[in-house]
């Protein structure tokens, strides 16, 4: 009896050991257990130590509560207007509910996997080539909705549905090109279109303010044109007027002073022409050159006397200057200085 009690002991031990391994349960954190008595769910183990019943209790389910990410293959679609492309994506989704996971639906990744790939064909078929490729955000959310209202009864939360690729065949992507390139090149031809009516109306525009400017210009050039003939008519009315003056109380000399300046100045216009190689002179001229002392007489007369001066007689006519008997031989002279250059 006494050689019996080691081996119980050993067996008692082996026992103990049993029972401690069969009952004592350690969860990692992002991870939940589920247990079954008899096969049937009682609870679920959160993370932690746990301890189960032995040979009553088992654990049924170790779900990953974890994010987890699954890859979609690659599929045909067929859109709307009888293009077929091919595309791909990832689905994200968590457990959030470890019994529902577990006991709801059987292979669970693959359930998810399938569920997603018919909603890509269902979503993506019901649109044209162009809303395919450029409403991938819209195409996005659709998904997401669909699919998660759709795993909802089996505890999963789908957080993101992605498209990552949409490949349409060569000759498609051929004929997009061809496309692009037209739609490019009637852009550059409206831009063209545009910068060209651009600067004919500004060109029109600068014309316009052109003319205005210089019609301002003419008007302020004709404007002051009239003042200056209106105050040389004025300075003229007043030399007139002083004239008129003057001869009016008896200065006769007076206006023989003006005649014969101004029959000086014309001969000097004559003579500094600057294309005159010969001039023709009247004979009367040589008797206006021979005068010019008597000018300079009455010039001094007129302008050089004094307040105590008497007053002009006005009964005598000035002597004019002896005329010069024609003849063909001999011409006259002109001192240069006085009249300018002769011929």
């Amino acid at each position: 009896m006494t050689s019996l009690l080691p081996v119980f002991a050993v067996a008692v031990v082996v026992l103990m050991f049993v029972f401690v391994m069969l009952g004592v349960k350690v969860v990692s954190q992002g991870w939940e257990y589920t247990v079954e008595r008899f096969g049937q769910y009682t609870r679920t183990l959160p993370p932690g130590l746990h301890v189960i019943v032995p040979f009553v209790d088992r654990v049924g389910a170790k779900l990953n509560m974890m994010e987890q990410v699954l890859d979609v293959p690659s599929q045909d679609v067929i859109t709307r207007d009888n293009a077929m492309v091919t595309v791909d994506g990832v689905v994200f989704y968590q457990v959030v509910d470890a019994p529902k996971a577990a006991y709801e639906v059987r292979q669970l990744e693959f359930a998810i996997l399938n569920l997603t790939m018919t909603n890509i064909r269902t979503v993506m078929g019901s649109l044209d080539l162009d809303e395919l490729l450029s409403q991938r955000d819209k195409i996005n959310a659709e998904l997401l909705n669909v699919v998660d209202l759709a795993t909802n009864p089996w505890g999963i939360k789908v957080t993101r549905i992605e498209i990552k690729d949409i490949s349409p065949p060569a000759d498609l992507v051929d004929a997009m090109g061809r496309q692009m390139k037209a739609e490019r090149l009637k852009r550059a031809a409206i831009l063209d279109a545009e910068g060209l009516r651009q600067s004919a109306i500004l060109e029109a525009e600068g014309m316009k303010q052109a003319a205005i400017l210089r019609a301002e210009g003419a008007r302020e050039a004709a404007f002051r044109e009239a003042e200056a003939r209106e105050r040389s008519a004025e300075a003229e009315a007043k030399a007139t007027l002083s004239v008129s003056q003057a001869i009016a109380t008896g200065d006769v000399q007076a206006i023989n002073y003006f005649v014969a300046l101004k029959y000086i100045e014309s001969l000097r216009d004559i003579a500094s022409a600057p294309n005159g190689k010969l001039i023709l002179m009247p004979w009367e001229a040589s008797s206006v050159l021979g005068s010019l002392g008597g000018i300079g007489e009455i010039a001094k007369e007129v302008f050089g006397k004094g307040p105590d001066a008497p007053p002009p007689a006005t009964q005598q006519k000035p002597k004019p200057a002896p005329k010069p008997a024609p003849s063909a031989s001999v011409q006259p002279i002109v001192p240069p200085s006085l009249t300018g250059p002769w011929a």
